[in-house]
């Protein structure tokens, strides 16, 4: 059985009256991937910067945060120091090469030069850069810098690596190369911790999550069990031009859910057939019909999109 390495328990965090993290528990075990999900706002980032010691939890939420022995509060240097991080923000020199700027964060971590070169070509190979070594940032895409960072956040061998929206604004491709990228160094022993607002994102690499709203969970557990236990396999989604009574007679009631609380109409169900007999009556471009994912779920629970912007 795994380690528990990470243990959230009633932690809360304010900002005046705004209570940005209200009273989340958690736990990630050594090894595996957990996740922070939830729309922009929702208090992702501000649980990140408590766990690696940016930001302080408050002082009367009598909650308890242990991160591989180490309560944030009180040993901020030593989880530093076992963690790498990477902010949503790239922060990269760009009057510096690529190796220019990895040798001055290897610098902070009192890392010899010899030895310091030896791991950023390691990290350069294994995030596939090693062509842009000598390239200069601004010569860099979206894409390359990012991975830059997280090459730099894996300079010191960390026990965790903390990525916050690691994957905002990237092509696919690139996305996906990261997720390779991730699984791999997850197969090495490395925890990961990473916030994001894409479900697809915490679908393919999360072992467990917490999707988050207002600050407060939602609910919490592995993605795909999410699933199964809190919605229908299958989803219709209408062009809002059609009407709803016009498309489902009385013999679907009971076996499709109807969902008209967003832009779209959704008819949910746990199978599949019932919703083909609705689109056989609608013409190409009316519908789409696809399987549910963890949107859905948290559409179905707060009425509002994961994407929404706060």
């Amino acid at each position: 059985m795994a380690n528990t390495v990470i243990n959230v328990k009633n932690i809360s965090k304010s900002f005046g009256p705004v209570k940005a993290v209200a009273n989340l528990s958690f736990h990630v075990e050594e090894g595996t991937c957990f996740g922070l999900l939830g729309p922009n706002g929702a208090g992702k980032t501000t649980m990140m910067k408590m766990v690696y010691a940016r930001s302080p939890r408050d002082a009367d939420c009598g909650g308890v945060m242990d991160i591989f022995g180490c309560d944030p509060r009180t040993q901020e240097l030593e989880i530093k120091y076992l963690a790498g991080v990477v902010p949503q923000e790239n922060c990269l020199d760009e009057e510096l090469n690529v190796i220019q700027n990895l040798m001055i964060y290897a610098r902070f971590y009192d890392i010899v030069s010899v030895d310091a070169a030896r791991r950023i070509a390691e990290l350069l190979d294994f995030l596939e850069l090693s062509e842009k070594k000598n390239s200069k940032i601004r010569e860099l895409s979206g894409g390359m810098k990012r991975r830059l960072v997280i090459a730099r956040a894996l300079l010191n061998n960390p026990k965790l690596l903390i990525l916050d929206e690691p994957t905002t604004g990237l092509d696919p491709q690139v996305r996906h190369l990261i997720w390779d990228k991730l699984r791999n160094l997850q197969r090495q022993g490395t925890t990961i911790l990473i916030t994001t607002h894409y479900m697809e994102e915490a679908f393919q690499i999360c072992d467990r999550i917490i999707i988050m709203d207002k600050g407060a969970e939602i609910m919490q557990g592995n993605p795909a069990q999410l699933l199964r236990e809190n919605i229908e396999e299958f989803v219709l989604e209408l062009d809002r031009t059609e009407s709803v009574e016009e498309v489902v007679d009385q013999s679907m009631i009971g076996k499709v859910r109807i969902d008209s609380s967003h832009e779209t109409t959704r008819l949910f169900a746990r199978d599949i057939e019932d919703l083909k007999a609705i689109a056989d009556s609608l013409q190409a471009g009316q519908y789409l019909l696809r399987q549910a994912n963890l949107e859905d779920v948290f559409l179905k629970t707060t009425g509002r999109s994961l994407n929404v912007e706060q």
